[in-house]
């Protein structure tokens, strides 16, 4: 994830995947529904990290930090060692 509306929109996603709604997850994360809200759909120029931890924790995530072209999942390192 490169920003941070594409960070909104992978909490959006765990958070349907869950069948939760946002008005549940803010007041657990301790922010308001309309912040919540805003973030996920990417309307929001910041996010506070506390913010931020307490959606990830409510939904059961964790941000991880690895440096740029790092990651992959194992069928993406299996192709890239294929190609070589």
């Amino acid at each position: 994830m490169q920003t941070l509306q594409e960070l909104g929109e992978t909490v959006a996603a765990r958070r349907k995947s869950l069948g939760l709604k946002q008005g549940l997850v803010a007041a657990q994360a301790g922010i308001t529904a309309e912040s919540l809200s805003r973030f996920e759909r990417g309307r929001s120029a910041e996010f506070g990290s506390r913010k931020l931890l307490a959606v990830l924790a409510v939904l059961g995530m964790e941000l991880n930090m690895v440096p740029t072209g790092q990651a992959g999942t194992l069928d993406e390192l299996r192709r890239e060692r294929h190609q070589a």
